[in-house]
């Protein structure tokens, strides 16, 4: 999982040219985030509230969803 992954598929969320995600996630951008990825990944992924706190930038949601796919058996 890198950046420019989590940006593509914020950006795939009104179909947005990348460049024009800012570093801040909102809440619509994190939920279509987390149902690309486990589409994507075909995973279910489960975070604690900290981690979803964690996840309201960029950077962060990076962070957590590498933490969350290495947890995540066959993936």
């Amino acid at each position: 999982m890198e950046r420019t992954d989590v940006v593509a598929m914020v950006a795939s969320l009104g179909d947005r040219p990348v460049d024009e995600v800012s570093e801040r996630i909102d809440s619509i951008q994190l939920a279509w985030l987390m149902h690309q990825v486990e589409q994507r990944y075909g995973v279910e992924i489960e975070l604690d509230d900290g981690q979803f706190a964690r996840m309201s930038t960029v950077s962060g949601a990076v962070e957590v969803l590498r933490e969350a796919i290495r947890t995540v058996p066959d993936v």
